[in-house]
């Protein structure tokens, strides 16, 4: 509860609750996004607001107000706010993202599982406040989940379906980062192999063959949108001054001030092809922009309809086509200022327009120049200084974060424009967090009802579980390649000081289990000087599909490194409406607590690997040894 984490000095109010009760509180006043957000079809609510004579936002206030619209996270169990369908493209979700991997096997997918603990119901514990509580939990609450990769991830284990796709050198793409001053391409060396398609071509398919089939049951559609408000607008100063909850305090529902934004959007189905392959029109009218300004970019388009040609017929005829992937490719180098030096002196000069400054001379020596894909293919080029970054590309200057806020004196994204360390969001002043402070490791309750539950005649140690980047692998990519596995111990392992595997009697390379209520995972242990008495670390995202035996606690074959951990949200972590603090896709949002967890851990008595030839430690030393 958040009564175990709350200020002494928290501000007069009323601070109860749980976690999941303060991010449906944040979700409701709009400062997180959700998904499904309403109960009710939103393809219905407009014609539901034309009806009672009203537009959509006052409708959609109203109505929530009066109970005839619900959202979704104030029942999240409800079969009628289930996600039904996810498609996850080049993101291993159930392995190296999924913060609560036993947790994602249980309730979206409904598969074995070794979650440990019991619910609330039955432990006796305090349930949530906000959310409408079901005495037993739904497990499996997906109807398809389809996966892209090129690789038999977890993720891929666990699909319905497994679209495989093109690896580096079968398709056209390229990449960078605001961390890598240079545009790098990937070409098509060779055709995909077997039956294996790029990712273009695979989600154009999908576009075409929806186009096709949909009429029967979607034509052209008006369906309505709720939307977080956003940092970088108007609306990231909705709440300035205090916290205004229509639901507990009786204050006014006002879309994109005290609830979600509510916009209404036309979905044109049965054309969906159509405007996949093909710029829309919204670039000519609205032009292009980031982070809070936006330049013309008419004359960009008119070079991509010259470059790759204008779509003939259609719903999309007249806008320059996107048929290939090299076709998306040179849209994204002509309208980025990274690599179009004349929209770069664009950005800058509406950034100037904002602060006042000139800032386009950081652009104008490269404003004639337009890198191509084909410029990259030849040689990696360097980005140009856009204002969507704050620092610069420079002979004489490296990259470096908040270099133009200190030499352009362009404030800083944050409600007084400097660099801010006292934030005064009541929220903040409740959970102690109003500076910057020192907090010992949350007490998640992992453990202690599960000490001495599960034994197998060897000690166990209660550590600190961590989880670093990787380390014999890039992401979850490489891994479970065998010249990366032969870098390692060739499967999972977890790292443990020497002063603990001394007091429980594990040795370098020996098998051990981790386990809390979350569940449980097995690993070689890696016994080094290294690591701090008190915690262990595992890497992150090693796979559960390469030399991994079964759990002696769970039965199920090991586990994952997700498989102790569940993603905790802290409601620092939630506010939104107010500055810096208010949600940007990728930006800003909640943050969970998955770096920072307790599990026991002992020495394994029996190595099991599932197929008939369970062994114990002894006779697996003496193998070893004979080998």
């Amino acid at each position: 509860m958040t009564s175990e984490i709350l200020s002494p000095t928290a501000p007069d109010g009323d601070w109860s609750g749980s976690m999941i009760d303060y991010n449906v509180r944040a979700e409701r006043m709009g400062w997180l996004p959700s998904a499904p957000q309403l109960k009710q079809n939103p393809l219905t609510i407009a014609a539901r607001a034309k009806e009672a004579g009203l537009d959509a936002k006052a409708y959609v206030a109203k109505a929530l107000r009066s109970g005839e619209l619900a959202m979704s996270c104030h029942d999240p169990d409800d079969p009628a706010n289930w996600p039904r369908n996810m498609f996850v493209w080049r993101s291993n979700l159930l392995g190296s993202s999924g913060k609560g991997h036993e947790y994602f096997l249980k309730h979206l997918l409904g598969t074995s599982n070794g979650v440990l603990g019991k619910d609330l119901g039955v432990e006796g514990g305090e349930k949530p406040r906000e959310v409408t509580w079901h005495e037993r939990a739904p497990e499996g609450k997906l109807d398809l989940l389809v996966t892209l990769d090129f690789r038999m991830s977890t993720t891929c284990v666990y699909s319905d379906i497994v679209l495989p796709t093109a690896t580096w050198y079968e398709k056209n793409d390229m990449n960078t980062s605001d961390m890598h001053p240079f545009i790098h391409p990937l070409t098509a060396a060779v055709d995909p192999a077997w039956e294996s398609r790029t990712d273009w071509d695979i989600y154009k398919g999908l576009a075409k063959t929806f186009s096709a089939v949909c009429p029967e049951v979607l034509g052209r559609e008006t369906d309505v949108v709720l939307t977080p408000v956003q940092h970088d607008t108007p609306g990231e100063l909705a709440q300035p001054y205090g916290v205004s909850d229509w639901k507990r305090d009786g204050s006014e529902a006002v879309p994109g001030r005290t609830m979600p934004a509510v916009t209404v959007v036309a979905r044109d189905y049965p054309n969906l092809h159509a405007m996949f392959t093909a710029i829309g029109p919204l670039l000519k009218t609205l032009g292009n922009g980031g982070k809070g300004i936006s330049w013309n970019t008419a004359h960009e388009v008119e070079f991509l309809a010259a470059l790759n040609g204008e779509v003939r017929a259609g719903a999309a005829a007249g806008q320059p086509r996107l048929e290939t992937d090299i076709d998306a490719i040179e849209a994204i180098l002509s309208l980025a200022p990274e690599t179009n030096g004349e929209v770069a002196v664009k950005a800058w000069e509406a950034l100037g327009q904002m602060t006042g400054l000139d800032h386009s001379h950081l652009a104008r020596a490269k404003e004639d120049e337009k890198i191509r894909f084909r410029d990259i293919v030849a040689q990696p080029r360097k980005i140009i200084s856009s204002p969507t970054w704050s620092g610069i590309e420079s002979e004489k200057v490296c990259y470096n974060a908040g270099y133009t806020n200190v030499h352009e004196l362009i404030p800083w994204r944050t409600l007084t424009g400097r660099q801010q360390l006292y934030q005064d969001h009541l929220w903040m002043r409740a959970f102690g967090e109003a500076l910057v402070t020192w907090r010992p490791p949350v007490d998640t309750k992992a453990t202690a009802r599960l000490r001495g539950k599960h034994e197998n005649g060897n000690p166990e140690i209660v550590l600190n579980f961590v989880t670093p980047h990787q380390k014999w692998g890039i992401h979850s990519t490489y891994t479970d390649n065998l010249l990366m596995l032969t870098l390692s111990r060739g499967g999972p392992c977890i790292w443990i000081s020497e002063a603990d595997a001394g007091q429980v009697g594990i040795a370098d390379n020996d098998w051990v289990e981790a386990y809390n209520t979350n569940g449980a995972l097995v690993a070689r242990a890696v016994v080094s000087q290294r690591v701090n008495p008190g915690m262990v670390m595992m890497y992150h995202a090693q796979e559960k599909i390469v030399n991994m035996p079964g759990s002696e606690v769970t039965g199920l074959r090991g586990g994952i490194h997700n498989s102790v951990t569940r993603a905790v949200l802290k409601p620092t972590h939630m506010i939104g409406g107010y500055a810096q603090q208010s949600y940007g896709l990728n930006y800003y949002g909640t943050v969970g607590s998955n770096r920072d967890e307790f599990i026991i851990v002992r020495r394994m008595d029996r190595v099991d690997w599932l197929d008939g030839t369970a062994v114990t430690r002894q006779t697996a030393r003496r193998r070893e040894a004979v080998s």
